[in-house]
Protein backbone atom coordinates (compact mmCIF):
# COMPACT_ATOMS: atom_id res chain seq x y z
CA UNK A 1 0.00 0.00 0.00
CA UNK A 2 0.89 3.44 -1.27
CA UNK A 3 0.52 5.91 1.31
CA UNK A 4 1.07 10.28 1.52
CA UNK A 5 1.30 11.62 5.06
CA UNK A 6 1.10 15.23 4.89
CA UNK A 7 2.23 16.24 8.32
CA UNK A 8 4.38 19.84 9.65
CA UNK A 9 5.98 18.52 12.58
CA UNK A 10 9.53 16.75 11.36
CA UNK A 11 10.09 14.46 14.39
CA UNK A 12 6.87 12.76 13.99
CA UNK A 13 6.47 12.66 10.11
CA UNK A 14 9.89 10.85 10.26
CA UNK A 15 8.38 8.42 13.52
CA UNK A 16 5.74 7.44 11.45
CA UNK A 17 7.32 7.30 8.10
CA UNK A 18 10.05 4.80 9.63
CA UNK A 19 7.11 2.66 11.81
CA UNK A 20 4.95 2.59 8.56
CA UNK A 21 7.95 1.80 6.56
CA UNK A 22 8.78 -1.49 8.67
CA UNK A 23 5.08 -2.20 8.80
CA UNK A 24 5.07 -2.67 4.97
CA UNK A 25 3.85 0.24 3.57
CA UNK A 26 5.42 2.61 0.83
CA UNK A 27 5.33 6.19 2.71
CA UNK A 28 5.86 9.54 0.54
CA UNK A 29 5.52 12.46 3.42
CA UNK A 30 5.25 16.28 2.69
CA UNK A 31 5.75 18.90 5.32
CA UNK A 32 3.62 21.28 3.63
CA UNK A 33 0.19 21.46 1.86
CA UNK A 34 2.43 22.94 -1.10
CA UNK A 35 4.50 19.65 -1.06
CA UNK A 36 1.37 17.41 -0.55
CA UNK A 37 -0.34 18.85 -3.62
CA UNK A 38 2.83 18.45 -5.97
CA UNK A 39 2.92 14.62 -5.14
CA UNK A 40 -0.40 14.02 -4.67
CA UNK A 41 -0.73 15.38 -8.47
CA UNK A 42 2.26 13.50 -10.13
CA UNK A 43 1.36 10.16 -7.65
CA UNK A 44 -1.00 7.64 -7.19
CA UNK A 45 -2.18 6.67 -3.82
CA UNK A 46 -3.82 4.37 -1.95
CA UNK A 47 -4.26 5.79 1.33
CA UNK A 48 -3.95 10.19 2.08
CA UNK A 49 -2.74 10.67 6.06
CA UNK A 50 -3.63 14.26 6.42
CA UNK A 51 -2.49 16.51 9.61
CA UNK A 52 -5.67 18.93 9.97
CA UNK A 53 -4.21 21.88 11.52
CA UNK A 54 -0.76 23.48 9.58
CA UNK A 55 0.88 26.63 9.35
CA UNK A 56 -0.61 27.85 5.77
CA UNK A 57 -4.15 25.84 5.48
CA UNK A 58 -5.84 23.29 6.38
CA UNK A 59 -5.62 18.90 5.34
CA UNK A 60 -9.47 19.34 5.22
CA UNK A 61 -8.40 22.36 2.70
CA UNK A 62 -5.92 20.16 0.76
CA UNK A 63 -9.07 17.18 1.01
CA UNK A 64 -11.75 19.44 -0.73
CA UNK A 65 -9.60 20.46 -3.47
CA UNK A 66 -8.63 16.83 -4.48
CA UNK A 67 -12.52 15.33 -4.12
CA UNK A 68 -13.02 18.87 -6.11
CA UNK A 69 -10.39 17.11 -8.56
CA UNK A 70 -12.43 13.98 -8.42
CA UNK A 71 -9.01 12.18 -6.34
CA UNK A 72 -11.62 9.70 -4.72
CA UNK A 73 -7.82 8.33 -2.65
CA UNK A 74 -9.42 7.20 1.04
CA UNK A 75 -8.23 9.25 3.72
CA UNK A 76 -7.75 9.51 8.11
CA UNK A 77 -7.08 12.60 9.61
CA UNK A 78 -4.74 13.53 12.03
CA UNK A 79 -5.61 15.78 14.43
CA UNK A 80 -4.51 17.58 17.85
CA UNK A 81 -7.93 19.22 18.77
CA UNK A 82 -11.22 17.42 18.96
CA UNK A 83 -13.49 19.67 16.79
CA UNK A 84 -16.74 18.44 16.14
CA UNK A 85 -17.26 20.67 13.27
CA UNK A 86 -13.73 19.67 11.42
CA UNK A 87 -14.56 16.19 11.88
CA UNK A 88 -18.49 16.70 10.32
CA UNK A 89 -16.32 18.40 7.77
CA UNK A 90 -14.06 15.59 6.82
CA UNK A 91 -16.42 12.76 6.84
CA UNK A 92 -18.41 15.30 4.59
CA UNK A 93 -15.96 14.80 2.07
CA UNK A 94 -15.34 11.18 2.89
CA UNK A 95 -12.74 10.78 5.01
CA UNK A 96 -12.57 7.19 6.67
CA UNK A 97 -10.96 7.92 9.77
CA UNK A 98 -9.53 10.87 12.24
CA UNK A 99 -6.69 9.93 14.89
CA UNK A 100 -6.34 12.24 17.84
CA UNK A 101 -2.43 13.22 18.89
CA UNK A 102 -1.21 12.10 20.92
CA UNK A 103 -1.03 8.97 19.66
CA UNK A 104 1.04 5.26 19.61
CA UNK A 105 2.20 4.32 16.06
CA UNK A 106 0.87 0.94 16.51
CA UNK A 107 -2.93 2.97 16.85
CA UNK A 108 -2.38 3.92 13.28
CA UNK A 109 -1.73 0.73 11.93
CA UNK A 110 -4.45 -0.94 13.61
CA UNK A 111 -6.87 1.56 12.20
CA UNK A 112 -5.52 1.34 8.74
CA UNK A 113 -5.37 -2.15 8.98
CA UNK A 114 -9.12 -2.37 10.24
CA UNK A 115 -10.08 0.24 7.16
CA UNK A 116 -8.84 -2.19 4.52
CA UNK A 117 -9.07 -5.68 5.86
CA UNK A 118 -12.19 -6.40 3.61
CA UNK A 119 -10.93 -4.49 0.81
CA UNK A 120 -10.63 -6.94 -1.83
CA UNK A 121 -11.68 -5.56 -5.26
CA UNK A 122 -13.65 -7.98 -7.73
CA UNK A 123 -14.15 -7.51 -11.36
CA UNK A 124 -15.71 -10.53 -13.47
CA UNK A 125 -13.05 -13.10 -12.93
CA UNK A 126 -10.74 -11.27 -11.37
CA UNK A 127 -9.99 -9.95 -7.67
CA UNK A 128 -7.22 -7.78 -6.27
CA UNK A 129 -5.79 -7.58 -3.00
CA UNK A 130 -4.40 -3.99 -2.20
CA UNK A 131 -3.22 -4.13 1.18
CA UNK A 132 -1.02 -7.38 -0.51
CA UNK A 133 -0.74 -5.86 -4.09
CA UNK A 134 -2.21 -9.53 -5.40
CA UNK A 135 -3.74 -9.88 -8.39
CA UNK A 136 -5.98 -13.13 -8.85
CA UNK A 137 -7.52 -14.71 -11.57
CA UNK A 138 -10.29 -17.52 -11.11
CA UNK A 139 -8.70 -18.04 -7.67
CA UNK A 140 -5.42 -18.00 -9.17
CA UNK A 141 -2.77 -15.69 -8.65
CA UNK A 142 -1.41 -13.90 -11.73
CA UNK A 143 1.75 -11.96 -12.84
CA UNK A 144 1.37 -9.38 -15.17
CA UNK A 145 4.69 -8.04 -14.77
CA UNK A 146 5.63 -4.87 -12.87
CA UNK A 147 4.28 -2.03 -15.13
CA UNK A 148 1.09 -4.06 -16.58
CA UNK A 149 0.22 -4.82 -13.33
CA UNK A 150 0.51 -1.26 -11.93
CA UNK A 151 -1.44 0.18 -14.88
CA UNK A 152 -4.15 -2.53 -14.62
CA UNK A 153 -5.11 -2.08 -10.63
CA UNK A 154 -4.97 1.84 -11.51
CA UNK A 155 -7.61 1.24 -14.00
CA UNK A 156 -9.41 -1.16 -11.34
CA UNK A 157 -9.21 1.12 -8.32
CA UNK A 158 -10.85 3.79 -10.63
CA UNK A 159 -13.19 1.72 -12.15
CA UNK A 160 -15.98 3.55 -14.22
CA UNK A 161 -13.64 6.58 -14.19
CA UNK A 162 -11.92 7.77 -17.27
CA UNK A 163 -7.76 7.68 -16.27
CA UNK A 164 -6.09 10.28 -18.35
CA UNK A 165 -3.01 9.03 -20.28
CA UNK A 166 -0.77 11.48 -17.86
CA UNK A 167 -2.01 9.07 -14.45
CA UNK A 168 -0.88 6.05 -16.60
CA UNK A 169 2.12 7.14 -18.28
CA UNK A 170 3.29 8.02 -14.68
CA UNK A 171 3.08 3.82 -14.28
CA UNK A 172 6.19 3.94 -16.38
CA UNK A 173 10.06 4.76 -16.24
CA UNK A 174 10.62 5.43 -19.81
CA UNK A 175 6.55 6.23 -20.83
CA UNK A 176 5.18 6.38 -24.91
CA UNK A 177 1.86 6.78 -26.35
CA UNK A 178 3.08 3.09 -28.15
CA UNK A 179 4.27 1.81 -24.67
CA UNK A 180 0.73 2.24 -23.66
CA UNK A 181 -0.96 1.07 -26.15
CA UNK A 182 1.04 -2.08 -25.79
CA UNK A 183 0.53 -2.32 -22.97
CA UNK A 184 -3.29 -2.00 -22.67
CA UNK A 185 -3.46 -5.01 -25.26
CA UNK A 186 -1.27 -7.24 -23.52
CA UNK A 187 -3.46 -6.70 -20.48
CA UNK A 188 -6.92 -6.90 -22.43
CA UNK A 189 -5.53 -10.14 -23.60
CA UNK A 190 -4.07 -11.96 -20.92
CA UNK A 191 -7.34 -11.01 -18.73
CA UNK A 192 -9.68 -11.20 -21.20
CA UNK A 193 -11.50 -7.86 -20.49
CA UNK A 194 -12.08 -5.09 -22.22
CA UNK A 195 -10.79 -1.44 -21.69
CA UNK A 196 -12.39 1.73 -23.54
CA UNK A 197 -10.18 3.55 -24.97
CA UNK A 198 -11.13 7.74 -25.10
CA UNK A 199 -9.29 8.95 -27.99
CA UNK A 200 -6.76 11.50 -26.68
CA UNK A 201 -8.01 11.65 -23.19
CA UNK A 202 -6.78 7.85 -21.74
CA UNK A 203 -8.49 4.86 -20.90
CA UNK A 204 -11.79 3.42 -18.55
CA UNK A 205 -12.79 -0.29 -17.33
CA UNK A 206 -16.33 -0.10 -17.27
CA UNK A 207 -18.28 -1.02 -14.74
CA UNK A 208 -20.43 -4.06 -14.85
Amino acid sequence: MKILLLEDDPTLCETLNIFLFKEGYQVDFALSIKEAEELSFNNNYDLYLFDINLPKGSGLELLEALRYAEDHTPTIFITAQNDMDSMEKGFALDAMDYIKKPFEPQELRIRIDAKFKNSIIEYLDISYDPKKDLLYKDGKLIDLGYVNHKIFTLLLKNCGSLVSKEELYNCFDKSSSTALRVAITTIKQKLNIDIKNIRSKGYILEKL
